[in-house]
């Protein structure tokens, strides 16, 4: 057996830190390969991938899939004046399609997952573990060791390091940053309203196709009523109802793409010319600035593209890339080809170009299959949308919601019953409101193409810090990009007065709620940080810090992982009493995907022992889920008794004099310490990481022993055991919740947008929002609330 102990001198509180590693049955350094290799490099069999990648069929690909159901009827909403235009939309749909999807997603972006995770909040995890860039500074060094915090150090004068100095420099740059990644994701949460929309009315306008005479306003009914059913049944969760989604979306694909073989066969071979990017050119010289403007439309083939990387989380990036070169890429392709090939010989049905063009003998099952696949591409989407929301509440970008994790298997399918219904509601009224496809497919282009660009930009810092690529690549990357992705946007400008206003006011009032509810976490952590409490103070108070000591547990629950918060000394300054044995509790969100369960708890002592005042800070990853009260509790607890053992087994291993003031530890009690662990199996969990906190006197025996390590190693367990069996009555005496009720208001001479976004929009925020309380599910009956004030 090994250990490890490590000293970190605590600035705050004059205290030390130690953490202590100890792995029983094998060698820290074997020990810790083997649980990287756990959580960094899954290695799959062939036939395991290959099924993998039948099933992100219908979990990754069904936006992108069900694209051709109305891309040429955004490209051409009033008539095709020439048959060569159509070579030169599907020349533009081949080249979009593979350089955007397949060139920079599935093969370059998608690389850049934080351990499977996708969206724009994994790619600013990523940054933030690399660099200073975190506006809550609440990280410890600490969290730096654990398992899956994959980070690496800079060379001091590359081109990586000094980008790093650049973005840490000044905190504006930090929050343009933080702006720019939250600009992406309210775009994502446009895109989970957008996309339901635009593809079910898509598909259940074959209806209206094979009936003319028949009114638009069964359509949109028909289309509302799917849309009900879909986000009705969200709270089941993909787990439960997605074994079908693969089977639908691959029946999809064979069906398109084996349609547009038959039309490239029956009506036009010559539209496969459209593989030469000459009719690119010929096209934009023929229809001037109509043709720019239909890039509008063309770009509406690769949507579904940026919900690709956010529902990456299910699925290995191989078994992504084998599903979209084998089968998604080719079947998109001909569908495309075949609709184009239709369109050559019938210039006037562009408006329904995907239905005209499907042979009459299976018109019927094909709209039963495309209506299908647009509502498992509305899940994909939906779901992509619940997750980066998620992402966003960890980082405190997002107001606190009750988040559901529908499958024990996969901590990923979420389901978030707030938001669930507020899509449904906007969804509804983006459908019934436009009416039209093409307004709703301008709304989509413009919320699709700012995704693109976040991303762009995010991945170019991410090759610079974390690939630490060469820069003629990340030029040659980020040039090609933002070239095809600002020409789109260019063309998708001239349409927002046509629909892609949407979007922008979606965006807009999602980014206000993010950014005033991240604005007033980080004054009210500041405040918690400023106002906190010194250690000389809480020492002046004595031993029974100046009250009475009732019998029972206080777990005071902060935001600090160091030093005392201010709402325990307005606490007992109010009330004359306090519990005998008080927990301060931190539960902080880490830019990691997920912690694991024994390394999740680090556990300290405030004080003497006598004081009977512990920390206990629980670390979580953007994905994992804060467990219900009584598992928390005891999860707790296991660590706390954990750690009064191992600080006894420390203390018997010791003497006056091999302590500093500070606990700064000699090699004779580290070597002692690993000796009464060989022969002492006092806890099953001595594999937790662990760390004893801010005692600022010497860890000695409380009466005179002889200074041998037998004796004060009898007296140590004696000790302990005294210890333990005080925690535990006091637990069964009663736990109490303590949780600090902070209200923020603007100060008197601030300016009055600050008013309106503290006093108002702040304040109604925090109004309708979840409680501290519920989010941990804290009994009602155990919980105080400790209300306090304070101005920004």
């Amino acid at each position: 057996m090994e250990g490890r102990v490590e000293l970190d001198e605590d600035n705050d509180n004059k205290g030390s830190m130690w953490v202590l590693d100890q792995k029983l049955d094998q060698p820290m350094d074997e020990e810790a390969g083997r649980l990287r290799n756990m959580y960094r490099e899954k290695k799959f069999s062939a036939i395991l991938l290959l099924r993998l990648a039948f099933q992100s069929l219908g979990v990754v690909f069904g936006d992108l899939g069900t694209s051709p159901l109305y891309v040429f009827y955004n490209t051409f909403p009033h008539q095709i004046k020439d048959p060569e235009d159509v070579i030169g939309a599907l020349s533009l749909i081949i080249y979009s399609l593979t350089l955007i999807p397949l060139l920079k997603y599935v093969f370059v972006v998608c690389k850049a997952n934080d351990n499977g995770q996708g969206g724009t909040f994994a790619l600013y995890s990523l940054l933030c573990r690399h660099a200073n860039v975190k506006i809550i500074p609440n990280q410890h060094r600490t969290d730096e060791e654990l398992t899956t915090y994959s980070r690496t150090t800079f060379r001091e004068q590359s081109y990586a390091a000094k980008t790093k100095r650049w973005l840490e420099k000044h905190v504006a740059r930090k929050n343009a940053l933080l702006l720019l990644v939250l600009v992406g994701t309210c775009m994502v949460i446009g895109d989970g309203i957008l996309t339901p929309a635009i593809s079910v009315l898509s598909a259940v306008g074959g209806i209206k196709v094979n009936s003319p005479n028949m009114n638009n306003d069964v359509v949109i009914l028909v289309a509302v009523v799917v849309l009900v059913g879909l986000f009705s049944m969200q709270h089941y969760g993909t787990d439960r109802v997605g074994w079908l989604f693969a089977p639908i979306v691959l029946l999809w694909f064979l069906l398109i793409g084996g349609i547009g073989i038959f039309n490239i066969w029956k009506y036009n071979s010559g539209v496969l010319r459209a593989f030469s990017p000459v009719y690119i050119f010929r096209y934009f010289r023929r229809n001037g600035k109509n043709g720019w403007t239909s890039l509008g439309g063309i770009m509406l083939s690769i949507t579904g593209t940026e919900a690709l990387f956010a529902d990456l989380s299910h699925f290995p990036v191989s078994a992504v890339q084998i599903a979209f070169t084998l089968v998604v890429f080719p079947c998109l392709l001909l569908a495309y080809s075949g609709q184009a090939a239709y369109l050559m010989h019938n210039t006037g049905h562009a408006s329904d170009a995907f239905y005209r063009s499907i042979p009459e003998g299976i018109y019927w099952p094909m709209f039963i299959v495309a209506t299908a696949a647009a509502v498992v591409a509305s899940q994909a989407t939906i779901s992509a949308t619940f997750s980066v929301i998620k992402q966003a509440l960890a980082h405190g970008c997002f107001p606190r919601v009750k988040v559901v994790h529908t499958s024990k298997k996969f901590l990923g399918q979420i389901y978030i019953p707030d938001i669930n219904w507020i899509l449904m509601i906007l969804c509804i009224a983006v459908t019934a409101g436009f009416r039209k496809q093409s307004q709703i497919g301008n709304a989509y282009g413009t919320a699709v193409v700012i995704v693109m660009l976040v991303t762009t930009l995010l991945m170019t810092l991410i090759m610079i810090l974390v690939w630490r690529c060469h820069w003629i690549l990340v030029l040659l990357f980020t040039g090609l990009s933002l070239v095809v992705e600002c020409t789109y946007f260019s063309a998708v400008l001239f349409k927002v007065d046509q629909g892609g206003w949407v979007p922008l006011v979606i965006a807009a009032a999602f980014l206000l709620i993010m950014y005033v509810w991240h604005y007033g976490t980080v004054k009210r952590y500041e405040f918690e940080m400023h106002s906190k409490v010194s250690m000389a103070w809480i020492l002046g108070l004595g031993p029974s810090l100046g009250l009475v000591r009732v019998p029972g547990i206080g777990l005071v629950y902060t935001e600090l992982a160091r030093g005392v918060p201010h709402i325990f000394s307005h606490f007992i300054t109010n009330l004359p009493a306090i519990h005998s044995v008080v927990v301060f509790v931190c539960v902080k969100y880490l830019p990691v995907y997920t912690v694991p369960e024994e390394e999740r708890f680090l556990v300290k002592r405030i004080g003497p022992k006598n004081f009977h005042m512990f920390r206990c800070v629980a670390r979580y990853g953007y994905r994992d889920l804060h467990k219900k009260d009584d598992d928390f509790e005891k999860k707790l607890f296991d660590n706390l008794f954990t750690f009064v053992r191992l600080e006894a087994m420390m203390e018997g291993c010791s003497d006056s004099d091999e302590y500093s003031l500070y606990g700064q530890q000699t090699e004779q009690s580290r070597d002692c310490l690993m000796n009464n662990n060989n022969g002492n199996t006092t806890s099953s969990n001595m594999d937790l990481t662990i760390s004893s906190v801010d005692s600022i006197v010497p860890v000695r025996s409380p009466v005179h022993v002889n200074n041998t390590v037998g004796s004060s190693s009898q007296l140590s367990t004696q000790t302990e055991t005294d210890e333990l069996e005080f925690l535990k009555n006091c637990r069964d005496a009663g736990v109490v919740h303590i949780l600090g009720n902070t209200v923020i208001r603007a100060s008197r001479d601030s300016r009055i947008y600050k008013k309106i976004a503290v006093d108002y929009v702040y304040a109604f925020l925090r109004k309708i929002c979840r409680e501290h309380s519920v989010i941990f599910n804290i009994p009602h009956e155990s919980l105080l609330n400790v209300g306090q004030i304070f101005y920004v």
